[in-house]
């Protein structure tokens, strides 16, 4: 699992999420407000934690299973925390490689015929450092 920091930063710069079956998230709220299970990781389910799409905008439905009451988040107040796998999907065609080294693992991506290497002890955050750039270098 990705950092939250990391996943801020993809969200900041401009990683959408739409919410599906099996996505972990933390919430998210304003630094104004003080929310004591930030830290904890959800994850959508539709037995559990359920995305409800309005007009409005996407709301995620708690069901009434978790441990503490809380009805819905909106999804501007929930912050996603990509698996690998969905990185990898994200990467698209610029992914090359990844690569097991002595006490990291490195993602190689290829974008306009440069190629990046990205290098971190979890891959799922090698993978989200070579997505931050790919988004960096895409805009």
């Amino acid at each position: 699992m990705i950092s939250r920091d990391l996943a801020l930063e993809l969200r900041q710069a401009g990683l959408v999420w739409h919410p599906a079956s099996g996505d972990r998230f933390q919430i998210d709220l304003p630094d104004s407000a003080e929310f004591e299970t930030e830290a904890d990781v959800f994850t959508v389910s539709d037995m559990t934690i359920e995305a409800h799409h309005y007009p409005g905008g996407t709301v995620l439905g708690f069901n009434g299973t978790t441990e503490w009451a809380l009805d819905s988040v909106a999804i501007a107040d929930a912050l996603w925390l990509p698996r690998e796998d969905q990185l990898r999907e994200l990467l698209r065609s610029t992914f090359r490689a990844l690569r097991r080294t002595v006490d990291a693992f490195e993602v190689e991506i290829e974008f306009r015929g440069e190629r990046s290497v990205f290098e971190h002890p979890e891959p799922a955050e090698a993978y989200g450092r070579a997505l931050l750039a790919f988004i960096g270098a895409s805009v």
